[in-house]
């Protein structure tokens, strides 16, 4: 599997981190069953990528196999606002590679520096992705990471602003 570098981790306050942690508790008590959570909320800017990132962490360091999905298809700044690259310099391909059919899954899957945490980057963004959010290969998609991990993170756009949330929760057990 190929790896990537997540180079801009924020170190929390102690009380963003452990409420954060409160959060990661409480999800092991809705049941086995609850694998894939979508994070979004209602406008830009209110922290979706921060939560999504850190809970994503904190699940893998207590050693779950846990996969974050960036599908902020239209705007992400996972890449740039975390540091994200590939260790070797080659070129990193990612979910709209997949969604379009220009990769199979096993290739857009990388390993991460953070110990159990992999990541299903978007590496360039789609002007309008809802006929690849509602087609055959996003429920695939979904369906094998579910079922390839501990804890499935879906980090998505706002709700008040595209629709694209709504297609995805659709796929996801829950909703944060």
């Amino acid at each position: 599997m190929k790896e990537l570098t997540i180079k801009n981790m924020p170190t929390l306050p102690f009380e963003v981190s452990e409420a954060l942690n409160q959060l990661r508790v409480n999800l092991g008590f809705c049941g086995d069953n609850i694998k894939t959570i979508m994070v979004t909320s209602s406008t830009p800017d209110e922290g979706k990528t921060l939560l999504a990132m850190n809970l994503w962490k904190m699940m893998a360091n207590v050693g779950m196999r846990t996969l974050l999905i960036d599908c902020d298809l239209r705007n992400s700044v996972i890449r740039t606002k975390y540091g994200v690259s590939t260790n070797s310099g080659e070129k990193m391909i990612g979910i709209a590679h997949y969604l379009s059919g220009q990769a199979e899954l096993q290739d857009v899957l990388y390993q991460t520096n953070i110990s159990n945490g992999f990541l299903l980057p978007l590496t360039t963004a789609i002007a309008n992705p809802t006929i690849l959010l509602e087609g055959k290969r996003f429920d695939t998609m979904i369906q094998n990471c579910r079922d390839g991990f501990d804890i499935v993170i879906v980090d998505t756009p706002p709700l008040g602003s595209v629709a694209d949330a709504l297609n995805i929760s659709t796929r996801c057990d829950g909703t944060l």
